[in-house]
């Protein structure tokens, strides 16, 4: 019998070895004090342990088969509905029938009170078998756990301290309708107009005379955009001088619901679905327009706060999307790796061919180094969430609240140092791996019946989606360049410290110099960038950095790092995963194959990244100058 986890070493060692349960597990029962929690964290792993088993056996035996009906199974609009393929609402409400809609769900809501990062893993697991039912799955449980952290963060969830356990919550609706499996959500926010710039959105929300609002505008692109339930990002305030709400700051979050219900049973439409995207890929989930006019609307916390909102729902879905590209890549890797295996040529089975071995253990490695990434980020950002509920609702003493206060501060920092990083590398790199995928089968592979053409048709919305890639390294690039010019200080040590460390021959050098060359590239572009501003910056003047965020104009002085973003979070990629394996090597003895892997490519990669970065710019920035002048 097939099993996507069974097969799967490397996702069994993240199980057994690679993952810190403990934390997880104790503050996602509440100190083991939950209603039906397991007598302990190595029962619990038990329970994750089975949960991924009857995951894995499912969508290897039932969903992977079927892969072409999902490839030709078009959702369209049919009247005022969405019409999804027969195909899609069988194998979703087999995935629902299994408690993945409310995997995470405490159980006193209707859920099973899993971790986060066990909804990551599963959806690896999906995505192996078929991404259009990994993305739709996705916003089901996702929207449900969303909607319970916004009204915790906003102060209107309930608890009770004993037993501990919610006892009422602000969305609850939503949620338990989620969980049961009669309705799913989305996340709304690219408009014609508007994509990645988001204080271009326009879609209005109106405060009534009588406190209520209303939204009105038209969302496009909105994965499984034909759900109930829409929280959508809408202006509610204008500019007014230079202290007003304009561009992000006039942006407010608002859960909308599309339709509500007659005395009758029948739907009272409140928006409108105006159309269905056809794709180049993921065929089988509904990609939708849709139109608000004057929609009842909840405000989710406080007005003038919806990006910020956002980013703790886009945080997640940038994490979802890096296993989204997990399980893409992992089976165009095991295609062609069986393929390969079987496909005589000049006497032998291609895999034994230089080249195409090379090329098989080059996608292996990658995908070892996105899941790598992939669970350190999706422990941290989880662990962060996780602490912020056991400050609200947990009794504790000052000491201990003092300490998870440190600990959510690291985990929220190293989050936000992981994901961009994460959801770049995790995207291009599928990309990448699909493309060699077809490579290796040759002309089979271009031949739709295989279905390896379709996992290339399926990757190309990686880089896409939940922020672009470029969007990913412009993130990075200015958290890194203004995380130096505000504390120089600890910089220039480390510049020093990785300069000096990368010296020997060892894995811990290694590593460090692929460090070192991220710190290199920094410090090259801000001495570009300060330029224009002095005449020189001196290793014995770091305090004189600071006087570069005076007069800044971001357009004009970051036009270097702009151009080179991509290639400074290519260098962070090198050095993130470097890092993470050296830690997991120093723990397991067996991992340092996998670090080795890494390095024996990466170190010739990170020089040659790091010259292009030395050497390209001045001659494009020029001609642009020209023109914009």
């Amino acid at each position: 019998m097939k099993n996507f986890f069974d097969d799967n070493e490397d996702i069994k060692w993240y199980l057994e070895k690679g993952i810190d349960w403990d934390p997880i597990v104790r503050l996602t029962e509440y100190d083991m004090q939950a209603p039906d929690a397991p007598a302990s964290v190595e029962e619990a792993v038990g329970n994750y342990r089975d949960i991924l088993d009857a995951v894995g056996a499912f969508v290897a035996e039932t969903v992977a088969p079927r892969w072409a009906e999902l490839d030709a199974g078009h959702p369209h609009l049919r009247g005022e509905e969405v019409e999804e393929a027969e195909v899609v609402r069988e194998l979703t409400e087999g995935l629902g029938q299994m408690g993945l809609f409310g995997l995470c769900v405490p159980r006193e809501l209707g859920g099973t009170n899993m971790p986060l990062i066990l909804f990551q893993l599963t959806q690896e697991l999906i995505a192996r078998a078929d991404t259009s039912l990994c993305a739709h799955v996705g916003f089901h449980g996702g929207i449900a756990m969303a909607g319970l952290l916004y009204s915790v963060l906003e102060g209107s969830t309930s608890f009770s301290e004993n037993p501990p356990r919610i006892l009422k919550t602000r969305f609850q609706e939503m949620v338990e309708e989620i969980v049961a499996g009669k309705a799913w959500g989305s996340m709304d926010i690219t408009e014609p107009g508007a994509g990645s710039d988001m204080a271009a959105l326009t879609t209005r929300g109106v405060q009534r005379p009588d406190g209520s609002w209303v939204v009105s505008g038209q969302k496009i692109f909105i994965t499984s955009g034909h759900g109930r339930w829409h929280f959508v990002i809408a202006r509610t305030e204008d500019a007014k001088g230079e202290d007003a709400f304009g561009g992000l700051k006039g942006l407010s979050l608002f859960l909308v619901p599309a339709w509500d219900w007659g005395p009758n049973g029948e739907k009272i439409w409140k928006a409108r679905f105006a159309g269905v995207e056809q794709k180049l890929g993921h065929a089988a989930s509904a990609t939708v327009t849709i139109s608000f006019e004057e929609s009842p609307a909840l405000l989710v916390g406080e007005r003038g706060k919806g990006f910020s909102q956002m980013l703790v729902l886009m945080n997640n879905a940038r994490i979802g999307v890096a296993f989204e590209s997990l399980g893409v890549a992992e089976a165009a890797w095991r295609a062609a790796k069986n393929y390969a295996a079987q496909r005589p040529s000049m006497g032998k089975t291609i895999d034994r061919h230089e080249m195409i071995a090379e090329i098989l253990e080059d996608m292996q490695t990658d995908i070892q180094a996105i899941r790598a990434m992939g669970i350190e980020a999706a422990w941290n950002e989880e662990m962060a969430q996780k602490i912020e509920l056991a400050l609200r609702f947990l009794p504790m003493d000052a000491t201990r609240r003092e300490g998870l206060l440190r600990q959510q501060a690291r985990c929220r920092k190293r989050s936000r140092e992981l994901t961009p990083v994460l959801k770049w590398f995790a995207s291009e790199r599928c990309v990448d791996i699909a493309r060699k995928s077809i490579q290796v089968h040759g002309g089979s592979g271009y031949i739709r019946e295989t279905g390896v053409e379709k996992l290339l048709r399926d990757a190309m919305v990686f880089p896409i989606y939940e922020g672009t890639s470029q969007i990913q390294a412009l993130m990075a690039m200015k958290d890194n360049l203004l995380a130096v010019i505000k504390a120089p200080g600890p910089f220039f040590a480390q510049l020093l410290s990785t300069r000096t460390g990368s010296l020997g021959s060892g894995p811990e050098a290694r590593v460090m110099g692929l460090r070192h060359n991220v710190l290199s590239a920094i410090y090259f572009l801000i001495r570009k960038l300060a330029g224009s501003k002095f005449s020189e910056l001196p290793l014995s003047r770091p305090g004189a950095w600071k006087g570069l965020l005076q007069n800044w104009d971001p357009k004009r002085d970051f036009a270097l790092a702009m151009l080179h973003a991509e290639r400074l979070i290519s260098l962070l990629s090198d050095a993130q995963i470097g890092e993470i394996l050296l830690e997991q090597s120093q723990k397991d003895p067996k991992r340092a194959e996998l670090l080795d892997r890494w390095l024996e490519k990466a170190e010739p990669r990170s020089a040659a990244t790091l010259q292009e970065i030395y050497r390209i710019g001045t001659r494009l920035l020029a001609r642009l100058e020209s023109k914009n002048g």
